[in-house]
């Protein structure tokens, strides 16, 4: 096949004018088109001019060899790639312990998917809920103030990209099409086939309640098994006398060294021998996926102790500002504002300010809601999220600033955990102590006051907010930063620092505070058999990211399965 690059078409076009760009840019009669598809299809919304649409064709055509030669200097006709997935391994059926995979976020479902695929039967361990049980978990907070700290919109299956905008693009380098797997396994589980080309997919949460469910009756006629509510507390580890590079390490009385004396310094070489349940059960395995996603604060201190290597990570912090979608649809789509076949219009701005932080919008969800996202009791959490239509009335977006490990919180690798803690506690006080989240127009905010009421932007978290001084639950740097942002974003798109658009504070959970290094064969690198993967590890940063990290991870425990065996 061929593909064909950089087609262009006003947005009111039939399948008769696409047809005929086509035969122009080959320069052949319809007759030998055998056929042709779509491979992507973005806006071009760049001034002056018409927005239009840039498409990407794969084509296929009766003397390839052919017409390849004749248009040999054209850049934007090239062969297509081959873009099959192939399983890298196949369980025979005598592997002792079956792999275990901790976590049904986006990272944990493709790591499982793939392992089932290829044989292995998987275990797959989920503290919290299937997702519509925790669906309703989710809406006692939103809409009764009331948190189950373990079935929430950051623990139970889906992960916390089951309550986001559900987008599917991300700008990881993927040679081998790993991306393109994980869109095709969510369109076989019923997604809109138009994610396979659109520019930037989504899906949306209430699409991906069922997406889910379907991917795990794969995974289960597969072979492999899923457990709710089974939280893994400890992690079994073998401890060997010889270091990743081979040498003895001595304590200054002569004994071999132990890593649990040191906890987390990466010093000690070990191996997974099996995992351990809240309930008592205890599973034994080498082999585990650790896919738990970025709020398992607790998963990662058991780490910690138990001498897993761990490092600080920067992450960022800030808040969720909401917009008119309509505003936003006129700033970015002009006359085309509106259009169905464009949609809600979304952004991304960033900002370098002067005392050299960055901000920068983060998560953009257009026609969205902002939602209550903590998973721990006193803490206030936001987040945003939208549905497949994108209808709702606000635009929404993380306002954040990005913070550093070496500057910020510097006392060892869970650090960046407690300096999340210790600002979502502060927003829960902000907020009434209720789980209402603390809010403030962006005009009190320019202007360091405190808000007292609403204009005409209504704020769509829930349970509620309340409005006050966001500079009690943000660092002062944070605050001097946005401030500055606020003023040049609204150079950049005419309308961000409109006075009555609504903050609401506060946005943590932007990354994970911790990466939990591995090796480049995907293991920990003091541990043999774990193997950190996705958002939480630190190797992820939303859905599509982390689908494509349980991939490559399912295929290096696949791998390491085979060899074990030999």
């Amino acid at each position: 096949m061929l593909r064909l690059t950089e087609i262009k078409l006003p947005i009111e076009h039939d399948e008769e004018s696409l047809l005929a760009a086509i035969l122009r840019r080959l320069n052949i009669p319809r007759k030998f088109l055998l056929r042709h598809a779509i491979f992507k299809r973005g806006v071009d919304a760049r001034r002056p001019g018409p927005i239009s649409f840039i498409y990407t064709i794969d084509v296929e055509v009766s003397d390839e060899a052919r017409t390849l030669k004749q248009l040999k200097n054209q850049r934007n006709i090239t062969p297509s790639p081959d873009m099959s997935y192939r399983m890298v391994a196949k369980a025979t059926g005598k592997e002792n312990r079956r792999p275990v995979v901790i976590g049904t976020g986006p990272c944990g479902i493709f790591a499982g998917l793939i392992l089932a695929q290829m044989g292995f039967r998987p275990i797959i361990l989920e503290r919290g809920k299937a997702v519509r049980e925790r669906t309703k978990d989710t809406f006692g907070l939103w809409r009764n103030n009331i948190l189950n700290p373990e079935s929430n919109v950051q623990f139970g299956e889906g992960g916390a990209g089951t309550f986001s905008d559900g987008k599917l693009y991300s700008q990881i380098k993927d040679p081998k099409f790993y991306g393109r797997k994980v869109i095709q396994e969510f369109i076989a589980a019923g997604a809109p086939p138009e994610i396979l080309y659109v520019s930037k997919p989504h899906i949306g949460t209430f699409k991906l309640v069922g997406i889910v469910e379907h991917m795990r009756a794969t995974i289960e006629s597969l072979g492999g098994e899923i457990r709710f509510t089974s939280k893994v507390v400890d992690i079994e580890l073998a401890h060997s006398p010889r270091l990743a590079g081979g040498d003895l390490s001595m304590d200054p009385n002569g004994a071999q060294f132990s890593t649990l004396a040191d906890p987390g310094q990466g010093r000690g070489y070990m191996q997974v021998r099996s995992v351990s349940l809240a309930s008592g059960e205890k599973i034994e395995t080498n082999h585990v996926v650790l896919a738990v996603g970025h709020s398992a604060r607790d998963t990662f201190e058991m780490l910690h102790s138990r001498g897993v290597h761990i490092e600080a990570k920067p992450l960022s912090i800030g808040v969720r500002i909401e917009h008119p979608q309509s505003m936003i649809d006129r700033c970015r789509l002009r006359e085309a504002a509106g259009h169905p076949l464009l949609g809600a219009a979304d952004y991304k701005l960033v900002h370098h300010c002067k005392n050299d932080r960055s901000a920068y919008s983060f998560c953009m969800c257009p026609g969205g809601t902002v939602v209550a996202a903590t998973s721990e009791v006193g803490r206030v959490v936001t987040n945003g999220m939208s549905q497949y239509s994108r209808n709702e009335r606000n635009a929404n977006a993380g306002l954040v600033v990005g913070i550093t490990p070496e500057v910020d919180y510097p006392d060892g690798p869970l650090a960046g955990i407690a300096f999340q803690r210790h600002w979502e506690s502060k927003a829960f006080e902000a907020g009434g102590s209720n789980y209402d989240a603390p809010a403030q127009l962006v005009g009190d905010f320019l202007a360091g006051r405190a808000s007292t009421k609403l204009g005409d932007i209504q704020p769509s978290y829930t349970p509620g907010v309340k409005l006050t001084d966001l500079s009690l639950c943000l660092p002062d740097f944070v605050v001097t930063a946005m401030r500055e942002a606020i003023v040049a974003m609204d150079k950049q798109m005419r309308g961000f620092a409109r006075p009555d658009a609504v903050m609401t504070g506060v946005e943590t959970r932007t990354s994970s505070p911790i990466r939990i290094t591995r090796d480049e064969s995907y293991q920990s690198l003091n541990t043999k058999g774990l193997f950190p993967a996705g958002e939480g590890a630190g190797y992820a940063g939303g859905i599509l990211s982390a689908g494509v990290d349980g991939i490559k991870v399912a295929e290096a425990v696949a791998q390491a399965m085979v060899n074990d065996r030999r």
